[in-house]
């Protein structure tokens, strides 16, 4: 058995979502007490992570390191069709990961205590992200 949703996430600019809580909802409404979901968010400029959930401070660590390795405006970039952040959050993007794969038991998401799912946007300006879950069972 399998079921999918889109969501659409509306995004205010570069930083970290927590969409926890609409996963869970698509998992609910699957109705599958045991398997597995896969999110995936369908662009080449936000990822998704697993992460800290309890210190924003983790998730402010994680910026300010990509922002070190993975600068705006970086001289070697020559793909700036859409400006200084462009290629940067095309690299950003791939070192974290466009899809994650979750346990599901008990008809839920089987995250660790401190752990949430979050929509890393790595562009500067807002955009809407669409993320596809499925769940399987």
């Amino acid at each position: 058995m399998s079921y999918q949703e889109i969501l659409e996430i509306r995004t205010p600019g570069r930083g970290t979502i927590n969409i926890s809580p609409e996963v869970a909802a698509v998992v609910s409404r699957a109705g599958i007490q045991t398997g597995i979901c896969h999110v995936f968010v369908q662009h080449t400029s936000a990822s998704l992570i697993l992460c800290e959930n309890a210190d924003p401070q983790v998730r402010s660590d994680l910026e300010r390191f990509l922002v070190e390795i993975v600068p705006d405006g970086y001289r070697m970039f020559r793909h700036t069709a859409e400006g200084p952040d462009d290629m940067p959050a095309h690299v950003r993007s791939i070192l974290t990961n466009m899809d994650l794969s979750i346990p599901v038991s008990g008809g839920r998401p089987a995250l660790g205590i401190w752990q949430g799912i979050y929509l890393y946007e790595h562009r500067r300006h807002a955009h809407r992200r669409t993320v596809t879950v499925t769940v399987v069972g």
